[in-house]
């Protein structure tokens, strides 16, 4: 069975694309690592959009990245496949949908429904990410790192920050969410 996508549901697609693209310059330093704010995002488009409508979100900004428009944190264009940090932008597509998919199974997901998620969808973003990292250093770029320092400086370096998001996105969208599901039954009607 098809199904179409809605003019409502366009829009929330096309908004979280562009602040997803947004995010990637929104940039802080915390623990003395910088972040951006993509996974905020990301996350949010997977528990407010749901797993379908999230992964599209994300899937267009990757498509609009690897087709020229600087939209990375880095640029874009095709050749940023190169980038070593192009695995967390792979996870960010698969973690969003995966995170989408845990939170919606029910209509108004509890507290701990929507921070399980979150931690998913995370856990799926640094494995896309470290896996993809070390792959493109030790044999593409030819820029060796072991698998120590790629876990300390892909994982354990931005854990609090991203888990103080994963936290923040879950109490955000535990309010949210009632208001879109009410907005959803409107256009129904």
């Amino acid at each position: 069975m098809k199904t179409k996508i809605k003019t409502y549901e366009l829009i929330l697609c096309a908004l979280f694309t562009a602040l997803i693209a947004v995010g990637a310059f929104i940039r802080f330093d915390l623990f003395s690592v910088p972040f951006t704010l993509q996974f905020l995002f990301t996350t949010l488009a997977g528990l407010l959009l749901g797993a379908k409508l999230g992964a599209i979100s994300v899937c267009v900004y990757i498509a609009v990245g690897l087709l020229g428009i600087p939209v990375f944190t880095a640029g874009g264009g095709i050749g940023y496949i190169f980038n070593p940090n192009f695995g967390y932008i792979i996870g960010f597509a698969v973690g969003t949908f995966a995170t989408g998919a845990i939170a919606n199974k029910t209509a108004s997901p509890s507290y701990l429904r929507l921070l399980a998620a979150n931690f998913i969808g995370l856990l799926i973003v640094y494995l896309a990410g470290m896996v993809y990292y070390y792959i493109i250093c030790n044999y593409v770029i030819n820029t060796p790192h072991d698998v120590m320092w790629i876990l300390v400086y892909c994982c354990l370096l931005p854990l609090p920050g991203d888990i103080l998001i994963c936290i923040f996105s879950a109490v955000l969208c535990k309010r949210l969410i009632p208001i879109l599901n009410k907005q959803r039954k409107t256009e129904l009607i």
